[in-house]
């Protein structure tokens, strides 16, 4: 019996395989970062958000002196050779505790943004894909929410739980949800109409895996930008808490704290509240440009 050899097919280079699918999806995250250095404003923005994060992440090399150390001897002190932007009420380094003070909000903020999103996501999500009376409800206790004035609830928030790291966290998480809600809901509302919902519905998916497989992704784009917004929103806010002496605990290095404390001395030592009152503003407007930015390159690639 002669046995006839089946002639071997040359590969076509047709099939992907892990190798090449894993350089597409490099290329793809690259064409979606270099979004960035179109803008000019994008650009400046995210060079000041760079240089603070460096300022926080090697404080500890970069500080002169050490941040709660006290000197008796140069109490209100302006700019010199030792402390080169002056010292406060207590002599302690002001340099040294705007450094620190980037490490501290630097934390917090993002840690407060992430559980806001988290939180107004899942309500926005089942809000906008279930709609009927779920979705009252949880429009209607979120309206409630955002009718207070915002400082009005971080007030009765933090009065009623105290002032601490985690209480601050847990205050704008509680003020920011709503917000966040509102937005991925309006974002749910249009894409739940889309054919490849429909498509995942006749094939009998479950609910959380067409919210948060098929609904989620196609709303991260102005998601990721609010959430940028928010993060300036939430250092404003622990600045404006720490202000009003209802943000971190002394003796944190905290700049809205730095500013209440100077602002009694502000005709003798303006230094003092003019250093943090610069570091606030600066973050909080480089997180603006950037997010502006990124939003004006993102509509015009569309």
């Amino acid at each position: 019996m002669t046995v006839t050899a089946t002639p071997r097919v040359p590969s076509t280079g047709t099939t992907s395989g892990p190798h090449e699918a894993r350089p597409n999806a490099l290329r793809r995250a690259w064409d979606s970062f270099a979004i960035i250095f179109r803008s000019r404003v994008a650009v400046i923005g995210l060079a000041i958000v760079v240089f603070w994060v460096l300022v926080a992440i090697f404080a500890p090399l970069i500080a002169p002196l050490d941040p709660l150390k006290q000197d008796s001897k140069a109490i209100l002190q302006g700019p010199s050779s030792t402390y080169l932007l002056g010292t406060d009420k207590l002599g302690r380094d002001i340099l040294s505790r705007l450094i620190y003070g980037a490490r501290t909000i630097l934390l917090l903020a993002p840690i407060a943004v992430l559980l806001s999103v988290f939180v107004g996501t899942c309500l926005g999500l089942t809000g906008g894909y279930f709609g009927g009376l779920i979705d009252e409800i949880v429009m209607r206790i979120l309206d409630a929410i955002m009718a207070f004035p915002t400082i009005l609830l971080y007030l009765i928030i933090i009065s009623a739980i105290g002032s601490s790291a985690i209480n601050v966290v847990l205050a704008i998480t509680f003020v920011g949800a709503p917000g966040v809600a509102r937005l991925v809901r309006s974002l749910t509302l249009d894409i739940r109409t889309r054919d490849y919902i429909r498509a995942a519905e006749t094939r009998g998916e479950n609910p959380l895996y067409i919210m948060f497989v098929e609904i989620l992704p196609n709303a991260r784009g102005p998601l990721i930008i609010d959430s940028m917004l928010r993060v300036g929103y939430a250092i404003f806010s622990i600045g404006t808490l720490g202000f009003l002496g209802l943000g971190l605990p002394a003796p944190t290095p905290d700049w809205g704290g730095m500013i209440n404390e100077a602002r009694r001395y502000i005709w003798t030592s303006p230094l003092g509240v003019l250093w943090p009152a610069l570091a606030v503003s600066s973050l909080v407007v480089g997180l603006s440009l950037f997010a502006d930015g990124l939003r004006e390159e993102s509509t015009r690639y569309q």
